[in-house]
């Protein structure tokens, strides 16, 4: 199970020397019933499922994405893989575009960003997120 970046990740990321845009592609396997045993304080008064928390933290997140000079690509519905392990699924795929890694880290680490974070945590079984940069043309 994967939810967050280590610092090897992290500064993997950085030691990349990405100069410019990236995109950042997340692979996600929702809980059925969202887990908010580690942030009480958002929970609603009622279970809700994995899918429904995502929804929150989408909604809590795209302002500060924005602010940051990110936005929102691609968010669509997954399910099994079409090539790979049969018994893998990715409920959601997203692919979210950012600026810079400076500003994918100072939008990540943004306190008023990690204050809804939790309906993140609530909702994500394993994730998987992956730097893409987009490579010229072949011609």
């Amino acid at each position: 199970m994967h939810l967050d970046p280590t610092a090897d990740s992290a500064r993997a990321l950085l030691d990349r020397r990405i100069d410019g845009p990236f995109t950042m592609l997340n692979l996600l396997r929702l809980r059925d019933v969202a887990d908010y045993r580690n942030a009480p304080h958002l929970a609603p008064a009622t279970p809700i499922s994995g899918h429904a928390a995502y929804d929150r933290y989408v909604a809590h997140t795209l302002p500060f994405l924005t602010a940051s000079g990110g936005s929102l690509d691609f968010l669509g519905d997954g399910g099994a893989l079409f090539v790979g392990p049969s018994e893998d699924r990715w409920d959601l795929a997203m692919m979210v575009r950012q600026s810079s890694v400076a500003d994918f880290f100072a939008f990540a680490s943004n306190e008023a960003y990690l204050a809804g974070a939790g309906h993140r945590d609530a909702a994500v079984e394993d994730a998987r997120l992956l730097a893409l940069v987009e490579r010229p043309a072949i011609t």
